[in-house]
């Protein structure tokens, strides 16, 4: 799947990926996403984002993950 949402540019924020160059990490969307926090206030806290936007972090990280071992604790 081709990511025309994200960019990744070493001369911005460190070559973080971010949401269309507008200094906005992806990490940082999907930790609001995952903290529970609605997709309404994430727009309204961020105004430059779309809500497709939002969509595309979160399939951004799906498959960031996807590619790497993560290591999970067991039996809780």
């Amino acid at each position: 799947m081709p990511f025309t949402r994200i960019t990744v540019d070493p001369e911005r924020m460190g070559g973080v990926p971010c949401i269309r160059d507008l200094r906005i990490p992806v990490a940082t969307i999907v930790g609001m996403v995952a903290s529970g926090m609605p997709v309404e206030d994430i727009l309204a806290e961020y105004p430059d984002l779309e809500r497709e936007d939002i969509q595309e972090a979160l399939a951004f990280a799906a498959e960031a993950v996807r590619e790497m071992q993560i290591p999970v604790v067991e039996g809780r």
